[in-house]
């Protein structure tokens, strides 16, 4: 219960984050206190990005879609090219 809600509030304030700039600085996506969030609609080329980045040896990166982390896939299963 008490994470659902403050989802809730980091999602309300990065809505506003976005809706109180001038539409064309409109980016929906940024940072809330160090949070990521993106609300622009997943593409192909950003979920591959996302799950399987082979440019960067960070496990946990953005979100595609939503607010906080996911995991990289890629430095897990291929260690030793990174």
């Amino acid at each position: 219960m008490v994470w659902s809600a403050l989802l809730l509030v980091f999602v309300g304030a990065a809505i506003v984050d976005q809706v109180r700039r001038p539409p064309q600085d409109r980016t929906w996506y940024g940072k809330i206190i160090g949070i990521p969030y993106d609300f622009r609609f997943p593409t192909v080329e950003r979920i591959r990005a996302t799950f399987w980045n082979r440019d960067t040896p960070h496990i946990f990166v953005p979100q595609v879609f939503g607010i906080g982390w996911t995991i990289n896939l890629y430095p897990l299963l291929h260690p030793e090219t990174l």
